[in-house]
């Protein structure tokens, strides 16, 4: 396979020396069970293909963008006892952020985009303290599954090894999805208590919530509706991506 120079792990110090990357894109997943037929690793497999399938379309419209490598830990602070789901506190997340924001300022690196692509994550108040720390770097993020609506492509409710995650999944790493006939139903339990299932929020805890670590039913799950989400996906995040790379951080606003 030829290297891609938009993606990090695969480029090389003199390739980087030349590149003049305005965009460094940080993917951060979650390591945690997915119901029966999806593995661990499904929230990182699916930073991984978006962030680089987005990152090439914006390639090839001339703007510098890089992936770095996908952080595979996120906040599971609500399924601590399923078994080896890897908890990273908020304030660990931050301080790993920091030292990343760090050494992008330090290197005159002008833009972060931190792809999400875990439910538990929520960078934005993050960004807010290190934006104020670090005002040479702009800062923004994007979480994977909100870029485009995802009613018009799957059916079931749910977001976790639901529909959604497991097309994805079907498209981008079939050899990793189980028959789906080995899947759990997904069926959830809600809050009793109706504002904290309308408008207040509080952690829900995973292993009172459902049976199979799965919300949402995946039965009608196939790679066809994976790949058209995820060509929506990429194509939007790429035109973020092209505008980013291209905007002077002092005029944004209209």
């Amino acid at each position: 396979m030829p290297a891609r120079p938009y993606i990090l792990a695969e480029t090389t110090w003199q390739a980087v020396k030349a590149a003049a990357f305005e965009v460094v894109i940080l993917p951060w997943g979650a390591t945690e069970a997915h119901n029966y037929h999806l593995p661990y690793g499904t929230d990182n497999y699916q930073c991984d293909y978006v962030a680089a399938e987005a990152a090439r379309l914006a390639w090839e419209q001339g703007a510098k963008v890089v992936v770095v490598p996908t952080i595979p830990f996120g906040v599971n602070t609500g399924q601590l006892d399923i078994t080896l789901d890897i908890n990273l506190n908020p304030s660990t997340q931050l301080a790993i952020l920091r030292d990343v924001v760090r050494v992008l300022a330090r290197q005159g690196i002008p833009k972060l985009m931190l792809l999400n692509g875990h439910g538990g994550n929520d960078f934005r108040q993050h960004l807010r303290e290190l934006q104020a720390e670090f005002p040479t770097v702009f800062l923004s993020t994007a979480t994977l599954f909100r870029i485009v609506d995802r009613s018009q492509f799957f059916d079931a409710p749910g977001d976790h090894a639901d529909e959604m995650e497991t097309s994805m999944m079907l498209h981008i790493a079939p050899d990793l999805v189980r028959p789906l006939s080995e899947a759990g139903s997904g069926a959830s339990k809600q809050f009793r208590i109706r504002a904290l299932r309308e408008w207040a929020w509080a952690q829900r805890e995973w292993s009172q919530v459902t049976a199979d670590t799965g919300v949402g039913d995946p039965a009608a799950s196939t790679a066809e509706k994976g790949a058209d989400f995820l060509r929506a996906v990429t194509t939007e995040l790429s035109k973020f991506l092209v505008e980013l790379a291209a905007a002077d951080p002092q005029d944004l606003y209209e």
